[in-house]
């Protein structure tokens, strides 16, 4: 009897024992049941390496908890991006390259001085046979006139560019080009049209240019229309723009 006494376990030994069953147990429990929850997970220990791949989805994740730090640089593509939905404000302005057709307008003719809408010239006479000749644009030495000449039977209204600088160069769409006008000679035709009696009235759409040394320049698109018929017999018009330069 003496002998069992003294093989009994302490209280201490006892107490410890317990806590060593209810551990096992608790943990043997998960395991059997498939139903491990956070309490039985150490902090910090669970690592990728520990998910199987393509497991983590949306609903697993909290909103708004993803940020640019846990993204790779360089992995979002067009495709992983909603349509339409990157606007003007999402992009540093000072990053963005010219659109390739845009490089062309760093050659545009001065157009960085043009200023506004109010350099263009707007054309639109009308003279009669025996009219002097009409100023319809002037730009320093260069001046653009209109003529108006012929009779009833042969009407012909004409564009003509003047220069007081020598050396000026003129150039119109289907004509050579005058490449040193002189102040003393007379002026370039740069184009026209004309109208004999019996017809419709004879239009031409003259495109020109011409340039004086000293920088001044113009150019132009303007409609020259003759008309021989009745009731306007004997009638030239122009209409169109010039645009002067410099």
């Amino acid at each position: 009897m003496k002998s069992l006494l003294a093989r009994r376990p302490s209280p201490a030994m006892i107490v410890a024992l317990i806590a060593l069953f209810v551990a096992m147990g608790g943990v043997s429990y998960g395991f059997a049941t498939g139903e491990i929850d956070s309490r039985e997970i150490k902090n910090n220990d669970v690592r990728s390496l520990d998910i199987r791949n393509n497991q983590i989805r949306t609903r697993d994740l909290r909103n708004n908890e993803v940020r640019g730090i846990d993204i790779r640089n360089s992995t979002i593509q067009g495709r992983d991006i909603g349509l339409n939905t990157v606007t003007g404000e999402d992009v540093k302005e000072d990053t963005l390259q010219k659109v390739p057709s845009a490089l062309l307008a760093d050659t545009a003719t001065r157009a960085d001085s043009a200023g506004s809408v109010d350099d263009l010239t707007i054309v639109n006479k009308t003279i009669q046979l025996g009219d002097p000749q009409v100023t319809l644009a002037a730009n320093g030495p260069l001046t653009l006139v209109g003529t108006c000449e012929g009779d009833l039977s042969n009407t012909s209204a004409e564009l003509l560019l003047d220069t007081s600088e020598d050396n000026t160069f003129v150039g119109s769409q289907g004509a050579s080009p005058e490449t040193d006008l002189d102040a003393d000679e007379p002026p370039f035709a740069v184009g026209g049209a004309g109208d004999s009696p019996g017809g419709d009235r004879d239009a031409a759409l003259v495109l020109f240019h011409a340039s004086a040394p000293s920088g001044p320049l113009f150019t132009g698109n303007v409609s020259t229309q003759a008309n021989a018929t009745s009731p306007t017999a004997g009638t030239c018009r122009f209409q169109g723009f010039v645009v002067p330069v410099g």
